[in-house]
């Protein structure tokens, strides 16, 4: 089968979460049949395509199947060429309003009209794609006219191979010491800026915060606040070039994020035998178990008390990282393969149906 894989914007979403979970996907297809077109236009661009169209030729490629993961313009060309051709459209739902919110200035503001927009976007496919049970429930909520299936964002546990080597670099480099706590990803306070700051204030630990923040007018007024004047014992570490080394320096992996999808760091920080230590939300209750792979935290005095007990006890935090490391495995990119693999056989029979849990 011909399959559009599509990632509009792929440059400017490549150090995000659906920059890499699009990666996973197309790591995962690398290892099926599928024959993946990478981009919908003639000559890969709509300018050179609509070229192509004044001369004769056409506008898009061929595809059997479409299988978009982004919600701009592009994608809803996609849509539209798909409706109009009768060739099934997958549609991946990477973001949705829940998770929009609290992530750059203006973006609460936005999240209300992006649910009613989402809404019907998402209700033009075949089938939609999710990371998990909790957000198909966010898009029957809204409601999406649509079937919804659940699929891992999956983890490449290949890619963090060796990351232990670059423990002495990474924390030499900020000046790391101790039980260090740290989080990998974009800054945002959705993801739980504030409290990760506010336990640095209160604990004696290095917090190390590693990944790109914006300083700029389009930065929330939380993030301008807590990059400028962080606490004494927490660094912002910005981009790394090699993520494996956030992984090395860390000990343990604090997230207390408000809403999450699923949590591609998280699942990294697992396949790494990490400690982790997570908000207590019912899309990381659907992944992990408190106590045996985690520790789940509902409040401020839980988060505390949790790292207490893992400064504390080194066995504890070996066990929760031993046991975090079985939970990421079944996350592999095997996995990603056979679910996609299915789902686009399904689609093409026109039995999506038979592909949702």
């Amino acid at each position: 089968m011909r399959v559009l894989h599509y990632l509009e914007l792929a440059e400017q979403l490549d150090r995000s979460g659906i920059g890499t979970s699009f990666d996973h996907q197309r790591q995962a297809l690398a290892m099926t049949n599928v024959d993946v077109v990478g981009s919908p236009w003639q000559d890969d661009h709509p300018v050179w395509a609509a070229a192509n169209t004044a001369i004769g030729n056409g506008f898009f490629k061929q595809f059997d199947l479409a299988h978009c993961n982004m919600i701009g313009p592009g994608s809803v060309a996609v849509a539209r060429r798909a409706a109009s051709e009768d060739v099934p459209l997958v549609l991946h739902s990477h973001v949705t309003r829940e998770d929009f919110a609290e992530s750059f200035r203006g973006s609460n503001y936005l999240a209300k009209p992006l649910g009613e927009y989402l809404r019907w976007f998402y209700s033009q496919a075949d089938l939609v794609l999710c990371p998990s049970q909790y957000t198909k429930g966010v898009l029957d909520d809204y409601p999406v006219d649509a079937p919804i299936r659940p699929i891992t964002n999956g983890v490449d546990v290949d890619a963090l191979s060796g990351f232990g080597n670059l423990r002495d670099e990474y924390r030499d480099r900020f000046d790391l010491d101790g039980m260090t706590v740290f989080a990998v990803g974009n800054v945002f306070e959705r993801k739980g800026l504030t409290t990760f700051c506010e336990l640095a204030e209160t604990t004696d630990y290095d917090f190390a915060w590693f990944g790109p923040y914006d300083t700029g007018p389009q930065a929330s007024s939380t993030v301008r606040k807590w990059t400028r004047n962080p606490p004494d014992n927490v660094t912002f570490t910005g981009w790394v070039e090699d993520i494996r080394g956030a992984y090395a320096a860390g000990d343990v992996y604090l997230f207390p994020t408000k809403a999450e999808n699923q949590g591609i760091a998280v699942l990294e920080a697992m396949a790494c035998g990490k400690a982790v230590v997570l908000r207590d939300i019912p899309v990381f209750r659907e992944f992990y178990t408190d106590g045996e792979d985690c520790l789940l935290c509902s409040d401020f005095g839980e988060f505390r008390d949790a790292l207490d007990r893992l400064a504390d006890n080194p066995d504890l935090r070996e066990r929760l990282g031993a046991n975090a490391r079985e939970t990421a495995r079944e996350h592999s990119l095997d996995r990603v393969a056979e679910e996609l693999a299915d789902v686009y056989n399904a689609v093409l029979a026109g039995e999506p149906e038979r592909v949702v849990d």
